[in-house]
């Protein structure tokens, strides 16, 4: 029964996306890559969550929240914060000067080596990163929950294959070959269905530990451990309240300002003021983020004793402990549709980037927009089979969500910080740019691979020779060797700034940049874009206030 409503609610969610789009013309790179410019606020808004929601988020900041409780909630409540910024400030640049994907704002800031170096970034971090995690956690969460390795009679490794080569060849078929549109729509779909299914787990989990009542359930979770209901993180944590003010809303920033897969819904809305409203819209439903992303965790570390062998384990278990069968078969399948959410919209992304930023600008410039469209196809297949083939290998990376984001601070912070310096000046030239993407990413990787893991390991070295054994204590050594990646990030977007700056001061363009308006959209706001975003800022803040200890 699980299996057959997995399998119908999935094939249903094809076929509407299927007839959504039938009349989308996938020769013209305007209506392929960014849906015809047609995209209105609500398909913006769950876009833009089921692409976030996916498994790598679900599981993994599930799983950082069994480890250090309500502190983790940053990762959802400011990133409300981001997108409020995105919406007033970021968006109405992005179309007033018509722009398919993010680094040809810096093909004409700055100039196309800037652009190029740029994509290979976006590119390079999605295949090797942020494609593979997607496919592996998503894998594990299916085989999981339908116990493939029983089903099929095979090898848990040998199932976990077959989940990453299953996802990935049907997502490769809804963004390769749908566009963006075809993404959109079965993100929406999908948004409501997940929404539905995400309240569903802590609801059935806090009825487990409450006798049958949800309030009963919760009463009993906060006596247990009040100190977990804490909002600001303490030292030794995955996000500790100093990093809330650092790097962590420059990670926020980048993600749903400046990344390609989140911010080409955007680029695709049909005018700005539906864009605005889509992305407000988005950053409201961010705020309630928590009762699905972090509230499981706890109530799994509750439900369980602290005893999994594995954070990332929390949530699966929690699911298969505390969901009635006959509703298995509608979650997975919603939690199938998340996955293929994220999948997609990074592989269609990584299609566009390609297909405009390199194909047409560097390999083929007379070519057709039927070309560029075709041979991103082609790049986007290639993409996708490299991905399953890297997503086995990440088996034992650790906390995923954790590693995650670490991992994407080797290109996320030089490409914010010169898209931040691109916007506020006039005269800072290119080879700023070049400088700046490269030193960025140079220094956080001999920072956090070389430098870092030696001082921890010197101080943990140091700390055990002197006598010292207990696991919270050298927790907090260690966390105390070298400043959180976060800080660091910070750090370095700093230094890079002033760096670009100087190099301005003493080697400005000969004419001072303007951002000319393409005239493609309207470029009208919102009427109410301030008030929306005042409430949600207001909101974001009294939720801290509130579960600050």
């Amino acid at each position: 029964m699980a299996l057959i409503s997995f399998l119908g609610f999935t094939l249903l969610v094809g076929i509407i996306s299927w007839w959504s789009v039938r009349k989308t013309d996938e020769t013209s790179s305007d209506g392929y890559f960014l849906g015809g410019r047609s995209l209105t606020a609500g398909v913006i808004a769950g876009s833009l969550l089921l692409t976030n929601l996916s498994t790598e988020q679900i599981v993994g900041l599930n799983g950082s929240a069994y480890k250090d409780g309500l502190s983790v909630m940053a990762w959802e409540t400011l990133a409300a914060l981001a997108i409020v910024v995105t919406a007033m400030f970021l968006l109405p640049r992005y179309l007033k000067g018509g722009l398919t994907t993010v680094p040809q704002f810096l093909a004409k800031r700055f100039d196309v080596a800037t652009k190029t170096i740029t994509s290979g970034l976006f590119l390079t971090g999605y295949v090797v990163v942020l494609l593979p995690v997607i496919l592996y956690s998503g894998s594990v969460a299916i085989s999981g929950m339908f116990d493939v390795p029983a089903l099929l009679g095979v090898s848990d490794s040998t199932a976990l294959v077959i989940c990453i080569w299953g996802i990935g060849i049907i997502g490769s078929i809804y963004a390769v070959f749908g566009g963006l549109k075809a993404v959109a729509v079965s993100d929406s779909i999908n948004a409501v269905g997940l929404i539905i299914g995400g309240i569903m787990i802590p609801v059935f989990g806090l009825m487990a530990i409450g006798d049958g009542s949800v309030m009963g359930g919760l009463e009993t979770l906060m006596a247990a451990n009040p100190e977990r209901f804490d909002s600001t993180g303490n030292p030794g944590q995955e996000v500790p309240f100093s990093t809330i003010f650092t790097g962590m809303m420059l990670v926020q920033l980048f993600y749903w300002g400046t990344n390609q897969q989140i911010i080409q819904r955007g680029l695709g809305a049909k005018n700005l003021a539906e864009g605005q409203k889509g992305l407000l819209l988005a950053a409201f439903l961010k705020i309630l983020g928590p009762i699905i992303l972090v509230l499981p965790g706890m109530i799994a570390y509750y439900y369980f004793e602290g005893g999994l062998a594995s954070s990332d384990l929390a949530y699966p278990e929690l699911v298969r402990a505390v969901l009635p069968k006959p509703l298995m078969g509608f979650f997975a399948a919603v939690l199938f549709g998340a996955i293929l959410s994220s999948f997609n919209s990074v592989l269609n992304s990584s299609v566009t980037l390609f297909g405009i930023d390199i194909y047409k600008q560097h390999i083929n410039k007379n070519a057709s927009e039927m070309t560029v469209v075709k041979y991103g196809k082609v790049f986007g297949v290639c993409l996708a089979l490299a991905a399953m083939f890297i997503a086995p290998l990440i088996a034992n990376a650790g906390s995923l969500f954790n590693y995650l984001q670490e991992i994407n601070g080797i290109y996320s912070i030089p490409i914010f910080t010169i898209i931040v310096v691109g916007y506020l000046t006039k005269r800072v030239p290119a080879i700023a740019a070049k400088i700046g993407i490269l030193s960025g990413s140079v220094l956080y990787i001999i920072s956090q691979f070389i430098v870092g893991p030696r001082m921890v390991a010197n101080a943990l070295a140091e700390a055990k020779a002197n006598g010292v054994t207990d696991a919270a204590e050298l927790n907090l050594i260690e966390a105390g060797a070298y400043p959180h990646y976060l800080h660091v990030m910070a750090i370095l977007f700093i230094s890079n700034i002033a760096i670009m700056l100087i190099i301005g001061k003493f080697y400005p363009r000969k004419e001072p940049f303007q951002l000319e308006y393409t005239k493609q959209v309207s470029i009208e706001p919102w009427k109410h874009v301030k008030l929306a975003s005042a409430f949600i800022a207001i909101v974001v803040i009294g939720i801290y206030i509130y579960f600050a200890r």
